[in-house]
């Protein structure tokens, strides 16, 4: 299990804005911003995003890889999924994948596929077997 990921971002503030929207339909509204000179030397500057009593989502401002990370981020339903696709669409995000199955991982695999402000791949995905009672 994961507990955080960091993603380095060209502009921090367009990315908090992006993020804020697409994260909000799936609950994520948690919000924290970590100052790094209350790490140790050199340590950057974190804007944090969580739900649930946990931040595990990190942006910093840096040097920008683009395509070099996917997020995948749980929905608990397709119109989560959907909702969280029309925020991001709506923040700028280019379409990599509308909503919808994706049958070539299984029949029960919902999803919505987007390239963040700086070209990073999120994911917004509904697993009907993940959230089964």
């Amino acid at each position: 299990m994961l507990d955080h990921v960091f993603l380095s971002v060209s502009d921090i503030e367009r990315s908090i804005r992006f993020y804020e929207a697409a994260l909000s339909p799936l609950g994520i509204n948690a919000r924290l911003d970590y100052d790094g000179k209350n790490g140790p030397p050199g340590h950057p500057d974190l804007k944090g995003f969580g739900a649930n009593g946990r931040v595990f989502f990190w942006l910093r401002e840096g040097v920008v890889e683009g395509r070099a990370a996917h997020v995948g981020f749980v929905a608990s339903s397709k119109a989560e999924v959907k909702a969280a696709y029309a925020a991001a669409m709506s923040q700028g995000a280019v379409d990599n994948g509308a909503p919808g199955a994706r049958l070539h991982y299984d029949p029960n695999y919902y999803a919505a596929n987007v390239l963040d402000p700086d070209g990073y791949s999120v994911e917004f995905v509904y697993k009907n077997w993940q959230h089964a009672q």
